[in-house]
């Protein structure tokens, strides 16, 4: 008789996902599946789809909440199922009183049969202006790395993204917040910490005297000393500031892993894309923050097959792999979303697009596995995350055998498998 959460897509949700199932249940919630949804991708859409279906034949006595960006900006479609009872907005889905609300619509008298619409509670995303901190209480404890969201929302226009219509724009955390959630997540006891959101390098923006996100990183590892490790989630190379770059270089408390939103290698698809970085610009920000933390360890998120990619426009993203030392690739095969420009856009035959996604995913296997062999004969500080997991300061995984969760622990690396390094 739990709450459930199933996730998909970022970072992001899965930290909200912890949120969500800690107010669901102080609301009262049980035999309850929620369903934190992406929308990122037409595939992302159909993968939630799928699963509501199959949840509700494995579990048909249970109560089936879909939130989560497809929910967002597809309220009515996901309404329209009848496995499903509830549909949550963004916003929604992270406010103590729409929990309360969800199990009254649930649980009371007039739960069952209920129509389509009624079973839609999805605010208005584009009118929100500021974000309210999760309760500490409702966040679980005891597990190793932890999120701590900082800014939610986008104001930049993708051609190809829909997220800012389910996210809304952009909007941040006060400093004096989020180090309040900092030290509370510190004081129970978690050694790492992940700043996370969905445009990240826009923080502070927004807020009085507009502090830049490297201001923000500064202030926690000056004012919570307690912190092991502090780490940061994707980011937009061409916002990165001063302040970010010099406490990459000085505070090895900072783990050296960036993720990086690139998208293509190419100047006309970035274009395009209507990115607001060039080539050259990425690989010379890469050079620079390698130079700066020589053990590096970068990634970054790219499509494949977005419209009029020709074959040698598709090479260059490929090159930049190696142009900017990349370890680990996200890779997207590009996916019409209605009503983005892109979709407009003269498409590339989706055959194309799959072949194209699976080369960069083998390259990607590729340069992760040579940096793994690199690692072999090196002296790693390991978050142990299982009892068969960890990770590096350079968010490598690691096979561990009854280490305590928790735990950081200094190892030498023997090997690697491939996958994972072996200590």
């Amino acid at each position: 008789m739990s709450v459930d959460v199933v996730t998909f897509g970022c970072r992001l949700n899965a930290f909200e996902s912890e949120v969500m199932r800690g107010e669901a249940a102080r609301a009262g919630l049980s035999d309850t599946i929620i369903i934190n949804s992406c929308a990122v991708t037409n595939e992302a859409v159909a993968q939630a789809r799928q699963s509501i279906r199959k949840l509700k034949r494995e579990r048909p006595s249970a109560r089936i909440v879909v939130t989560g960006c497809a929910a967002q900006t597809q309220a009515e479609m996901f309404a329209g199922m009848p496995e499903v009872d509830r549909v949550l907005g963004n916003d929604d889905k992270m406010q103590a009183d729409a929990w309360q609300r969800a199990r009254t619509a649930l649980f009371g008298a007039a739960a069952l049969d209920i129509a389509a619409s009624r079973k839609i509670a999805v605010s208005d995303v584009m009118s929100l202006r500021q974000i309210a901190p999760p309760r500490m209480e409702v966040l679980p404890k005891g597990q190793p790395r932890v999120f701590v969201q900082v800014q939610n929302g986008c104001d930049h226009r993708c051609t190809f993204c829909i997220i800012p219509f389910g996210r809304g724009n952009s909007r941040s955390v006060p400093v004096e917040a989020a180090l309040a959630q900092v030290r509370a997540l510190v004081e129970r006891g978690h050694p790492e910490i992940v700043l996370t959101g969905v445009d990240l390098t826009s923080y502070g923006a927004d807020l009085p005297e507009a502090p830049k996100l490297g201001q923000l990183v500064k202030q926690i590892l000056r004012e919570v000393p307690e912190l092991k490790r502090l780490r940061i989630s994707s980011v937009d190379s061409i916002e990165v500031d001063r302040d970010l770059l010099d406490a990459i270089a000085t505070d090895e408390r900072l783990m050296p892993h960036l993720h990086l939103s690139l998208q293509s290698g190419d100047d006309l698809i970035l274009k395009r894309m209507k990115r607001r970085h060039s080539r050259q610009q990425a690989i010379e920000f890469c050079a620079e923050v390698q130079r700066l933390r020589p053990d590096m360890a970068l990634g970054a998120d790219i499509i494949a097959g977005f419209p009029t990619e020709t074959e040698a426009m598709f090479a260059r993203s490929m090159d930049l792999i190696d142009a900017c030392r990349l370890t680990f690739l996200h890779v997207f095969p590009y996916s019409p979303r209605p009503g983005t420009p892109a979709s407009r856009m003269p498409q590339v035959e989706s055959r194309m697009i799959k072949e194209r996604a699976r080369r960069l995913r083998d390259a990607g296997e590729a340069a992760l596995r040579r940096r793994l062999e690199s690692e072999i004969g090196a002296t790693r500080q390991v978050l142990v995350e299982s009892a068969t997991q960890g990770r590096t300061e350079h968010f490598l995984p690691v096979a561990v055998h009854g280490e305590m969760p928790g735990e950081v622990r200094r190892f030498a690396i023997r090997g690697s498998d491939g996958a994972r390094l072996i200590v």
